[in-house]
Protein backbone atom coordinates (compact mmCIF):
# COMPACT_ATOMS: atom_id res chain seq x y z
CA UNK A 1 0.00 0.00 0.00
CA UNK A 2 1.13 3.67 -0.81
CA UNK A 3 -0.55 6.64 -1.11
CA UNK A 4 0.32 10.05 -2.44
CA UNK A 5 -1.56 12.83 -0.98
CA UNK A 6 -1.96 15.87 -3.91
CA UNK A 7 -2.97 19.25 -2.30
CA UNK A 8 -2.75 22.66 -4.26
CA UNK A 9 -3.07 25.82 -1.97
CA UNK A 10 -0.60 28.09 -1.91
CA UNK A 11 -0.67 28.93 1.95
CA UNK A 12 1.26 26.79 4.31
CA UNK A 13 -0.82 28.07 7.24
CA UNK A 14 -4.49 27.43 4.59
CA UNK A 15 -6.78 24.21 6.06
CA UNK A 16 -5.77 22.33 2.77
CA UNK A 17 -2.44 21.77 4.63
CA UNK A 18 -3.82 21.32 8.02
CA UNK A 19 -5.79 18.75 6.57
CA UNK A 20 -2.93 17.33 4.29
CA UNK A 21 -0.66 16.59 7.44
CA UNK A 22 -3.23 14.96 9.40
CA UNK A 23 -4.07 12.45 6.44
CA UNK A 24 -0.33 11.69 6.56
CA UNK A 25 -0.48 11.09 10.42
CA UNK A 26 -3.41 8.81 10.48
CA UNK A 27 -1.61 6.54 7.28
CA UNK A 28 1.02 4.08 8.37
CA UNK A 29 4.40 5.56 8.78
CA UNK A 30 6.40 5.55 5.73
CA UNK A 31 3.59 4.64 3.75
CA UNK A 32 2.46 7.70 2.05
CA UNK A 33 4.72 10.81 0.39
CA UNK A 34 2.94 14.29 -0.67
CA UNK A 35 2.96 16.11 -3.59
CA UNK A 36 2.59 19.78 -2.69
CA UNK A 37 1.80 21.36 -6.25
CA UNK A 38 2.06 24.93 -4.97
CA UNK A 39 5.40 24.40 -3.01
CA UNK A 40 7.04 22.53 -6.17
CA UNK A 41 6.01 25.22 -8.68
CA UNK A 42 4.12 22.84 -10.97
CA UNK A 43 3.66 24.31 -14.29
CA UNK A 44 0.12 23.81 -15.37
CA UNK A 45 0.00 25.31 -18.42
CA UNK A 46 -0.89 22.68 -21.39
CA UNK A 47 1.96 23.09 -23.92
CA UNK A 48 2.51 22.32 -27.71
CA UNK A 49 4.68 19.69 -26.36
CA UNK A 50 2.03 17.95 -23.86
CA UNK A 51 0.07 18.34 -27.27
CA UNK A 52 2.02 16.25 -29.07
CA UNK A 53 2.27 13.88 -26.31
CA UNK A 54 -1.05 13.27 -26.42
CA UNK A 55 -1.85 12.58 -30.20
CA UNK A 56 1.25 10.58 -30.22
CA UNK A 57 0.93 8.59 -26.86
CA UNK A 58 4.63 9.09 -25.87
CA UNK A 59 7.43 10.99 -25.22
CA UNK A 60 5.97 13.35 -22.36
CA UNK A 61 7.64 16.11 -20.75
CA UNK A 62 10.26 15.39 -18.64
CA UNK A 63 8.30 16.92 -15.47
CA UNK A 64 4.84 14.81 -16.27
CA UNK A 65 6.98 11.42 -16.44
CA UNK A 66 8.36 12.16 -13.21
CA UNK A 67 4.55 12.60 -11.88
CA UNK A 68 3.91 9.39 -13.61
CA UNK A 69 6.27 7.69 -11.86
CA UNK A 70 4.96 8.62 -8.49
CA UNK A 71 1.81 7.55 -9.13
CA UNK A 72 2.87 4.45 -10.74
CA UNK A 73 4.13 3.76 -7.14
CA UNK A 74 0.58 4.58 -5.41
CA UNK A 75 -1.83 2.02 -4.90
CA UNK A 76 -4.25 5.18 -3.86
CA UNK A 77 -4.26 9.08 -4.85
CA UNK A 78 -6.01 11.33 -2.58
CA UNK A 79 -6.80 14.93 -3.92
CA UNK A 80 -6.75 17.36 -1.14
CA UNK A 81 -8.04 21.18 -2.70
CA UNK A 82 -9.98 24.32 -1.51
CA UNK A 83 -13.20 24.66 -4.10
CA UNK A 84 -13.03 27.64 -6.37
CA UNK A 85 -16.38 28.24 -8.18
CA UNK A 86 -17.70 25.09 -7.66
CA UNK A 87 -14.39 23.04 -8.57
CA UNK A 88 -11.31 22.41 -8.54
CA UNK A 89 -8.24 24.89 -8.48
CA UNK A 90 -6.66 26.01 -12.31
CA UNK A 91 -3.44 24.07 -10.86
CA UNK A 92 -5.03 21.10 -9.94
CA UNK A 93 -7.01 21.10 -13.04
CA UNK A 94 -3.71 21.61 -15.23
CA UNK A 95 -1.89 19.08 -13.42
CA UNK A 96 -4.66 16.10 -14.24
CA UNK A 97 -4.89 17.71 -17.76
CA UNK A 98 -1.13 17.57 -18.15
CA UNK A 99 -0.51 14.08 -16.37
CA UNK A 100 -3.58 12.01 -17.07
CA UNK A 101 -2.56 11.47 -20.33
CA UNK A 102 -3.26 9.87 -23.31
CA UNK A 103 -1.24 6.26 -23.89
CA UNK A 104 -0.21 6.38 -19.93
CA UNK A 105 -4.08 7.34 -17.91
CA UNK A 106 -6.31 5.74 -21.25
CA UNK A 107 -5.70 4.95 -24.43
CA UNK A 108 -8.23 6.39 -27.49
CA UNK A 109 -8.21 5.83 -31.01
CA UNK A 110 -10.78 6.09 -33.70
CA UNK A 111 -10.12 2.38 -34.31
CA UNK A 112 -9.99 0.72 -30.97
CA UNK A 113 -12.36 3.48 -28.95
CA UNK A 114 -11.34 3.91 -25.45
CA UNK A 115 -8.99 1.68 -23.65
CA UNK A 116 -8.53 2.96 -19.47
CA UNK A 117 -5.10 2.16 -18.36
CA UNK A 118 -5.11 3.26 -14.03
CA UNK A 119 -7.05 0.10 -12.96
CA UNK A 120 -4.84 -0.60 -10.56
CA UNK A 121 -5.26 3.28 -8.73
CA UNK A 122 -8.20 4.18 -6.03
CA UNK A 123 -8.68 7.90 -6.37
CA UNK A 124 -9.93 10.05 -3.18
CA UNK A 125 -11.52 13.45 -2.78
CA UNK A 126 -11.00 15.91 -0.13
CA UNK A 127 -12.75 19.61 -1.56
CA UNK A 128 -12.67 22.09 1.25
CA UNK A 129 -16.14 24.09 0.44
CA UNK A 130 -16.54 27.69 2.16
CA UNK A 131 -20.32 27.07 1.91
CA UNK A 132 -22.76 24.51 3.88
CA UNK A 133 -23.87 21.08 2.56
CA UNK A 134 -27.27 22.63 2.17
CA UNK A 135 -26.17 25.49 -0.58
CA UNK A 136 -24.37 22.67 -2.68
CA UNK A 137 -27.41 20.06 -2.14
CA UNK A 138 -29.52 22.50 -2.78
CA UNK A 139 -28.09 23.98 -6.33
CA UNK A 140 -26.55 20.78 -7.38
CA UNK A 141 -22.78 22.13 -6.43
CA UNK A 142 -21.75 18.57 -5.23
CA UNK A 143 -23.27 16.17 -7.42
CA UNK A 144 -21.84 18.96 -10.46
CA UNK A 145 -18.27 18.17 -8.82
CA UNK A 146 -18.64 14.58 -8.03
CA UNK A 147 -19.94 13.94 -11.78
CA UNK A 148 -16.61 15.83 -13.30
CA UNK A 149 -14.11 14.11 -11.11
CA UNK A 150 -15.74 10.92 -10.15
CA UNK A 151 -17.21 9.77 -13.23
CA UNK A 152 -15.32 12.07 -16.36
CA UNK A 153 -11.62 11.31 -14.61
CA UNK A 154 -11.81 8.69 -12.12
CA UNK A 155 -14.21 6.32 -13.99
CA UNK A 156 -12.76 7.22 -17.48
CA UNK A 157 -9.23 6.42 -16.62
CA UNK A 158 -10.69 3.39 -15.20
CA UNK A 159 -9.65 3.83 -11.41
CA UNK A 160 -11.71 2.69 -8.42
CA UNK A 161 -13.51 5.22 -6.80
CA UNK A 162 -13.10 5.88 -3.35
CA UNK A 163 -14.48 7.80 -0.59
CA UNK A 164 -15.36 11.63 -1.15
CA UNK A 165 -15.39 13.80 2.16
CA UNK A 166 -16.42 17.46 1.89
CA UNK A 167 -14.97 19.72 4.24
CA UNK A 168 -17.80 22.24 4.26
CA UNK A 169 -18.25 25.87 6.26
CA UNK A 170 -14.66 25.61 5.70
CA UNK A 171 -13.78 29.59 7.01
CA UNK A 172 -16.88 29.34 9.94
CA UNK A 173 -15.62 31.51 13.18
CA UNK A 174 -16.05 28.50 15.32
CA UNK A 175 -12.53 26.76 15.10
CA UNK A 176 -13.95 23.85 16.90
CA UNK A 177 -16.75 23.10 14.77
CA UNK A 178 -14.22 23.51 12.04
CA UNK A 179 -11.79 21.16 13.54
CA UNK A 180 -14.96 18.15 13.77
CA UNK A 181 -15.29 18.61 10.30
CA UNK A 182 -11.74 17.80 9.41
CA UNK A 183 -11.34 15.32 11.78
CA UNK A 184 -14.44 13.30 9.88
CA UNK A 185 -13.17 13.97 6.55
CA UNK A 186 -9.73 12.38 7.55
CA UNK A 187 -10.94 9.76 9.69
CA UNK A 188 -13.03 8.83 6.45
CA UNK A 189 -10.56 9.00 4.16
CA UNK A 190 -7.50 6.93 6.11
CA UNK A 191 -9.99 4.66 7.10
CA UNK A 192 -11.10 4.36 3.60
CA UNK A 193 -7.59 3.63 2.31
CA UNK A 194 -6.35 1.37 5.00
CA UNK A 195 -9.71 -0.57 4.11
CA UNK A 196 -8.52 -0.84 0.56
CA UNK A 197 -5.07 -2.23 2.02
CA UNK A 198 -6.70 -5.39 3.81
CA UNK A 199 -6.88 -8.64 1.98
CA UNK A 200 -9.43 -11.86 2.77
CA UNK A 201 -6.58 -13.85 4.55
CA UNK A 202 -5.58 -10.17 6.91
CA UNK A 203 -9.53 -8.77 7.71
CA UNK A 204 -7.80 -6.65 10.54
CA UNK A 205 -5.14 -5.05 8.65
Amino acid sequence: MHTLLVATNPDPQSLTHDVLGKLRAALHPGSSEVADLSKERFDPVYTLADRRAYREGGDYPAEIVQEHRRLERATDLVLVFPVYWWSMPALLKGWIDRVFVNGWAFEHSPTSGLRPKLQALTIHLVPIAGDNSGTYERHGYEQALRTQIEHGIVDYCGSRRGATAFIHESEQPSAEATARCVDDAVRTISEAVLAGSRTPSDPAG
